[in-house]
């Protein structure tokens, strides 16, 4: 399916918020490939985008929603009372000429931010932070979504849609609603040039690779791969668990489903 775009603005982005962005082609500081299939595709310039809502009880208006080149979800120009511009995560069902406003209590709409610990139970939520002033860092992508289950002793249980139950403090900033464009996971290329637009490159199995490129690599004729399916540096894929960061482990009350 397409996308439709009709309601988003046609002209260039507003300047002062906006960067200049070189492409990496994958490669970091010392010129190797650190992600691959990646490279070329249209020059893109990066919009600043407001993750942490801190302007509490100035009042806002949704000027326009923007397509922005770096992130699957739509953005909105908002202009603060005091004439401010400043871009946001387009929420669902916002819409040129809605008020929004971040603070310490707001109404629960659309656009509005303030702390998890000041949302009624059963929220809808995104853009959240997980640390106090750091920025949203969780639900950020096209039609993703937490919901506020619980609040206990300064924390608060949010549900993400991978199914993981996780903590995180009360004062933590986070918008209300959904993101914008929901239908992006249901969107067809239609053609590999439209891949390439975005900056990806042909993604080849292991098992069409000779064995110095791949574990999977070499034999003669069509091969199954001869073991366990694995990533390029011998690491188990599909299912294997890799996460290793013992501080927040605490903070994860029922671990995200997965298919193993």
């Amino acid at each position: 399916m397409l996308i439709d775009r009709n309601e988003l603005w046609k002209g260039k982005p507003v300047k002062q918020l906006t960067e200049g962005k070189n492409k990496s082609g994958g490669r970091n500081n010392h010129g190797r490939t650190t992600v691959r299939f990646r490279g070329g595709g249209h020059k893109q310039s990066y919009r600043y985008v407001d993750f942490k809502r801190r302007k509490f009880d100035v009042g806002a208006t949704v000027e326009r929603l923007e397509y922005d080149p770096n992130r699957t979800a739509f953005i909105a120009l908002i202009k603060y009372d005091d004439g401010e511009l400043a871009y946001i995560l387009a929420p669902q069902r916002i819409k040129a000429g809605d008020r929004v406003i971040s603070g310490a209590h707001t109404d629960v709409k659309p656009g509005n931010a303030m702390p998890l610990g000041a949302m009624p139970v059963g929220t809808i939520v995104h853009n959240i932070e997980l640390k106090q002033g750091a920025g949203g860092k969780l639900a950020r992508s096209a039609g993703t979504y937490a919901q506020l289950v619980g609040k206990d002793a300064g924390y608060a249980q949010i549900k993400l849609q991978s199914g993981e139950l996780r903590l995180v403090r009360g004062e933590c900033m986070a918008t209300v609603g959904a993101v914008s464009n929901p239908d992006n996971m249901n969107q067809h290329m239609g053609k590999a040039g439209r891949s390439r637009w975005l900056g990806r490159r042909p993604h080849n199995r292991g098992v069409v690779m000779n064995p110095v490129d791949h574990p999977h690599g070499g034999g003669e004729g069509r091969t199954s791969g001869g073991r366990h399916p694995v990533t390029p540096w011998g690491v188990p894929t599909k299912g294997y668990k890799t996460r290793v960061n013992k501080k927040t482990d605490s903070l994860i009350i029922r671990r995200r489903k997965s298919g193993k």
